[in-house]
């Protein structure tokens, strides 16, 4: 009898055990849960997430999150965001994946989807809409929606200021968003693109507005184009001095623009990302483009 409830005590023991290791496991997966670990991915997102105060819930950022400064300083990176690899996603052992539409290749974003990780695609409309609603999916997944709502106001304010100054525009400019120049060939930012909707939003003409999506164009092209300024992206080192070679191209070098020098270069992120900071970057440009002729009003 007394073997008997030795046995039977050192069965309840280990019972006891276990469910006291289970107790632990449970409690464990219960703060990763309320604490995820956030693979950030697209330059819009992690800004958001940043204006959000959720940095600290960030464990790695794609190559394109350059904004704030210190986000690919103070976090791991995964390579850029439409050349992603698994093995190096799954590196860094994320409980939630937030990642941009643009995210790629395909088959990379479907194995991620199917690996159990929570993946969260956010649409990338880049439009005074689309910024407010990103902010708020953003918002919506991580369990901030009273502060993304507050984050969307304020840039659903800016917007509509941004919509005033744009009354004030007697006569638009046509100007040319040029995205890259390789072998003395330039491509530019046609309909449907980000570089459309910025010059859209500063009041501009999209001369390119005929061609469709990013591609690159011909000489002929760009002289039918005229535009009255050319938009670029500043890069910074020795290719800040490329940028005016723009206006020396041939179909360029008799446009309006390159008789008034009229060339602007803009941070890639702040004026392409559609983050938070669009308003103000829509509304610079307008200011760079307009601001000579009194046209354009102040900041919002």
């Amino acid at each position: 009898m007394r073997e008997a409830r030795r046995l039977l005590f050192i069965a309840l023991s280990f019972a006891a055990t276990g469910l006291g290791c289970l107790h632990v496991l449970a409690a464990a997966e219960e703060n990763a849960a309320a604490t995820p670990r956030i693979l950030s991915i697209g330059g819009d997102i992690t800004e958001i997430l940043y204006d959000l105060g959720q940095q600290d819930k960030i464990v790695a950022v794609d190559t394109t999150s350059l904004y704030p400064a210190n986000a690919l300083k103070d976090k791991k990176a995964v390579g850029y965001m439409r050349a992603l690899s698994a093995e190096g996603v799954l590196s860094v052992n994320p409980t939630m994946i937030i990642a941009s539409e643009q995210a790629g290749p395909p088959e990379v974003v479907t194995a991620l989807k199917s690996s159990g990780i929570t993946y969260v695609d956010i649409s990338d409309k880049p439009s005074a809409v689309g910024v407010p609603e990103k902010i708020r999916h953003v918002g919506r997944v991580i369990g901030a929606e009273a502060a993304a709502d507050a984050l969307a106001k304020k840039v659903e304010s800016q917007f509509a200021a941004l919509e005033t100054e744009r009354k004030h525009i007697k006569t638009p400019k046509r100007a040319v968003f040029i995205l890259a120049i390789v072998n003395g060939r330039a491509t530019v930012g046609g309909s449907g693109t980000a570089a459309d909707a910025i010059l859209r939003l500063a009041g501009v003409e999209n001369a390119a507005a005929a061609v469709s999506g990013y591609k690159p164009v011909s000489d002929e092209q760009l002289t039918e184009f005229a535009p009255d300024v050319v938009v670029t992206m500043s890069r910074g080192g020795s290719d800040q001095h490329k940028a005016a070679q723009a206006l020396t191209l041939p179909g360029l070098s008799q446009s309006p623009a390159a008789k008034t020098n009229k060339i602007i270069e803009m941070d890639g992120l702040y004026v392409l990302g559609f983050g938070p900071r669009a308003p103000a970057a829509a509304h610079d440009l307008m200011k760079a483009i307009y601001a000579e002729a009194g046209q354009a009003a102040t900041a919002p």
